[in-house]
């Protein structure tokens, strides 16, 4: 059994749907998210990936919180990856997207196990949202901007920002979702 079977053999094939489709919502996203936030971050001179990279890599850290299984965030972010070669989506950084989204993905897993028990609570979600839109910026900065260092700090100041609270955004929504499973609804 080579070493891609054994790790996909440890996700159901409902894992497998949930981060399917959490890489196509991350890749849908993105397309209306980043112009808006290009609204606030252009006179900043600050790539609008940046704040809006918080709200379309919750979609990463919330298939994660899904899953609930080690490598989630990396298998969605390299089917994200690969969506935007094959598809050759808005923004692509063409072979380059195989770092640039897979990545992200891994920073999710590692603040995931860096969190400990505390992986799937909110404090964990908001780590592995900054870290996933961090390593986003950072990438993306590296490779594509080039930006100089007041430029970069204050971009990944905001990547961290936007980064948290979407893995907030990504707790509320895992809370939600286990309510109606339990049958509760949005009762309180």
């Amino acid at each position: 059994m080579s070493p891609f079977q054994w790790f996909i053999r440890r996700f159901s094939m409902f894992d497998l749907a949930v981060m399917a489709l959490m890489s196509a919502l991350g890749i849908a996203t993105k397309p209306v998210i980043v112009p808006l936030a290009h609204i606030i971050t252009g006179p900043l001179y600050i790539p609008g990936g940046v704040i809006a990279g918080g709200f379309y890599m919750m979609w990463i850290v919330l298939g994660t919180a899904i899953v609930h299984k080690k490598g989630a965030g990396t298998l969605i972010g390299l089917v994200q990856a690969i969506l935007m070669l094959v598809l050759g989506v808005y923004g692509t950084h063409g072979a380059l997207s195989l770092i640039t989204y897979s990545l992200p993905g891994l920073a999710v897993d590692l603040a995931m196990l860096m969190a400990g028990k505390w992986a799937y609570e909110m404090a964990g979600l908001f780590l592995a949202g900054i870290m996933a839109n961090l390593t986003g910026t950072f990438l993306s900065s590296l490779v594509f901007f080039r930006l100089p260092l007041i430029p970069l700090l204050l971009s990944l100041s905001a990547a961290s920002l936007s980064g948290g609270l979407g893995g907030i955004i990504a707790f509320q929504m895992t809370r939600q979702l286990i309510k109606f499973e339990e049958g509760g609804g949005n009762e309180k």
